[in-house]
């Protein structure tokens, strides 16, 4: 019997090792918005290493790493991004790029792959004649994986095929890599590789990778000094921050190697789903960490499921009025998915029996929380 909570809501609840809080309590530190803290330096440039560019940054949020690489990128006011109608920039970022960019979304369709047609793209570029009328693109942003569309993997030849439609427009490519070392692992493609078409690059530190706090932005050198200036406007300029990039460094050395593995246990999530008739789960959609399976029987509803599942310890997230999400991570065990399993079957014959006992969640979770 498994008695510590299994919380698969998603790869942001992981919890720092007993090596990173070891690391940030020894950190060598000093003051980095005066960029002289020793540690920050070190890890930013380990980061760029890894990921093919010139340098790095690390930031208090994903979020923050995406706006400052939009702005960064689109310093004229009157500038556009396009990006995907399903991405998280788009939906779940508050609107920053226009609300404190001044930056116009042109959203182009997500396909159910996570990627958009490029002619899509190439038409969504605002001609130059029409600069007395229209807003000026400036960048196009892609997200792998794509996390709307179930943790989907962008392709290297997608990436670059996108890249050289930017380069020929004389635009920018932005890659929200929130989880790019889960495409990583899955594509079997090396990180630098997959992103080498990239202008600028997102990574979270904070997910499946388990650091407590945090994201790097990697470019050019000159996008990277304008992102500093930028970081610090956005109230993101912190100070001994080498505490935090001690556990980052840590979680990208140990802790994407054990990534396919958490890949391995959503399938045999997803598989055992398959096996409860009021569900229904693509398997083939489920390519990294994530697992979304929709509710046939209308007697089940999401938040039901979710309050049953937690008064056994259980958490998860709803993702849509018909679906559910379940996100595995490296403090997941197969003992936990099988526990899991077990959970949801006699949670959905509790529903059906009338037996089960609805309660107001404690775990956080709303209709809203799907962004995470």
């Amino acid at each position: 019997m498994v008695t510590k909570v299994v919380d698969l809501r998603s790869d942001t609840v992981t919890k720092p090792s007993e090596a990173m809080r070891a690391a940030m309590a020894a950190a060598e530190v000093d003051d980095d918005v005066l960029g002289a803290d020793p540690t920050a330096q070190r890890f930013e440039a380990e980061m760029a290493r890894i990921m093919g560019k010139e340098a790095a940054l690390f930031v208090p949020s994903g979020t923050m790493g995406n706006l400052v690489s939009v702005l960064a990128h689109c310093d004229t006011r009157g500038s556009e991004v396009i990006l995907g109608d399903n991405s998280h920039i788009h939906i779940y970022e508050n609107g920053g790029i226009s609300t404190l960019g001044g930056v116009h979304p042109r959203t182009v369709p997500n396909n159910p792959d996570g990627t958009m047609d490029i002619h899509k793209i190439v038409a969504a570029i605002r001609h130059p004649d029409g600069a007395m009328y229209y807003p000026t693109t400036r960048l196009i942003c892609l997200e792998n994986t794509h996390g709307n569309t179930g943790g989907k993997c962008l392709s290297v030849e997608y990436t670059d095929k996108v890249g050289e439609v930017g380069k020929s427009h004389g635009l920018k490519l932005h890659i929200d890599g929130a989880r790019i070392f889960n495409a990583s692992v899955a594509l079997g493609v090396p990180v630098h590789r997959l992103v080498r078409a990239a202008d600028s690059v997102s990574v979270c530190l904070s997910k499946g990778l388990g650091a407590p706090v945090g994201s790097v932005i990697v470019g050019s050198k000159a996008f990277i000094d304008k992102a500093k200036i930028l970081r610090k406007t956005l109230g993101g300029g912190m100070r001994q921050v080498g505490i935090l990039c001690a556990a980052a460094y840590l979680a990208v050395r140990d802790t994407v190697g054990k990534l396919a593995d958490d890949h391995r246990k959503a399938k045999v999530l997803a598989d055992g789903l398959t096996k409860i008739k009021q569900f229904t789960v693509d398997l083939a959609s489920v390519e990294t960490n994530m697992v979304f399976f929709d509710i046939a029987d209308p007697r089940i509803t999401p938040d039901k499921l979710c309050q049953v599942l937690e008064q056994r310890n259980v958490l998860a997230m709803p993702a849509s009025s018909k679906s559910v999400r379940l996100v595995t991570h490296y403090q997941i065990s197969d003992s936990d998915v099988q526990y899991t399993l077990t959970c949801i079957e006699k949670a959905v014959e509790e529903i059906l029996s009338g037996n089960a006992k609805f309660e107001r969640l404690t775990n956080g979770i709303t209709t809203n929380s799907y962004g995470h």
